[in-house]
């Protein structure tokens, strides 16, 4: 068996191969609009089958609708366990300004040593590194004591649905009806001055020291030093904040029949992020609170998925980190457990006793900020892209007691 340098210098020799396939991926359009059906991941599933199928790896596309494929394809080990999984998501979030823009959005160009395009970072960077990975075991004939499962899926999230309620009538005439809008300019400010109930038992307030932060968090001081070292470090702040509450943020508005019309119903959509240990009923308790003494308003929650997390000290985890530290030869990396601010497949594998973490391999010398997932110029660091498959291909190796034939 060839060892991991070698293994790591063919990475390195193939980056070439590893960002083409990157571009390709980010260059099929599988937008997901949130309104079913959605999403037309199928075509990028069919070329994925096809791009395994060179190597002679089977997989396998199934959907609920034609368009919504899921393709999942599998490296048997010498005995039939199941030892890891790589799990990723083949659709991308719309664009909503493509003027905005540096480069189309679905060009995948190359420039400042970055693969800019929507899904370049939310996820389709993960999938390739992922694939090459899977290619390179299969090339250097790496017998796998466990079987390596690849499974790419769509992602759910939960929104709340809030209804406004007014009485119709002539534009003309407005006092004959009841604007619902104006209700709605009610609710919103209600949204906008909610103070979310502060919170620091997440795993990653227990770990500040590795960031050189004295205090001890609490809810009562988070701000306080979320606002300290926002200058210095504003991803890490931002995250802080994001794992600290409960977020709702307002996102879409539907309503209204005609322009000469009072609108009787008025529908507004909002993103709803919980912490792990908040469940629907906390949720309901805060929208009860929010939309309080607001008549004929009402809500709806669409979707619910419970928040949940895998433990930070695991067999796993210990795979990660030694991978990680193989492929970028550093021995010292400080770790510290988060969660995502927003849900993934993950929730679906937990409940089943998986050990399951989102971690995509980004090299460390790649500004974070720059991937933009969800925003304009959202963009992949080539050095993460290679760094990723790197650690991807350790992590099989070390997790599945990967063997030479």
């Amino acid at each position: 068996m060839p060892t991991l340098e070698e293994l790591f210098t063919q990475v390195d020799a193939q980056r070439d191969e590893i960002i083409a396939l990157e571009q390709t991926l980010v260059r099929i359009p599988s937008v997901n609009t949130g309104f079913m059906p959605t999403g037309d991941e199928t075509p990028v599933c069919e070329y994925i089958r096809d791009w395994l199928a060179e190597d002679g790896i089977e997989s396998e596309i199934l959907g609920r609708t034609p368009e919504r494929g899921n393709i999942i394809a599998r490296i048997e080990g010498s005995n039939s366990d199941a030892g890891l999984m790589f799990m990723s998501h083949t659709d991308v979030v719309p664009v909503e300004e493509e003027e905005k823009w540096r480069f189309p959005p679905f060009s995948a160009t190359i420039a400042d040593g970055r693969i800019y395009g929507r899904g370049a970072s939310d996820c389709k960077g993960l999938l390739t590194a992922q694939l090459y990975a899977m290619r390179l075991l299969i090339r250097n004939g790496i017998q796998l004591e466990d079987s390596l499962i690849f499974c790419s899926g769509e992602k759910g999230r939960l929104q709340v649905e809030i209804e406004v309620k007014g009485v119709s009538s002539h534009a003309s005439v407005p006092w004959q009806g009841t604007n619902a809008l104006y209700t709605l300019q009610r609710v919103l400010q209600r949204i906008e001055a909610y103070e979310p109930e502060r919170d620091t038992s997440t795993s990653l307030f227990d770990h500040l020291s590795v960031f050189a932060i004295e205090h001890k968090p609490s809810a009562a001081n988070v701000d306080e030093i979320i606002a300290e070292i926002e200058p210095e470090n504003p991803r890490f702040a931002s995250m802080m904040r994001a794992l600290s509450r409960m977020t709702l943020t307002p996102t879409m508005i539907s309503g209204g029949i005609k322009s000469n019309s009072v609108p009787e119903t008025i529908r507004l959509t909002c993103d709803v992020r919980t912490l792990p240990h908040q469940s629907d009923d906390y949720l309901r308790e805060q929208l009860d609170s929010i939309l309080e003494g607001i008549p004929n308003t009402t809500y709806e929650i669409d979707y619910m998925a419970v928040p949940n997390s895998s433990s930070f000290d695991t067999d796993l985890g210990r795979s990660v980190q030694r991978a990680t530290a193989a492929a970028l030869g550093i021995d010292d990396i400080q770790w510290v457990p988060a969660i995502s601010t927003g849900f993934t497949d993950s929730r679906f594998t937990r409940p089943l006793g998986t050990v399951t973490y989102g971690f995509n391999g980004s090299h460390p010398d790649d500004d974070p900020m720059l991937s933009r997932a969800h925003g304009t110029d959202e963009s992949i660091g080539i050095s993460s892209l290679i760094s990723g498959t790197k650690i991807m291909l350790a992590l099989a190796i070390d997790v599945l007691n990967g063997k030479s034939d």
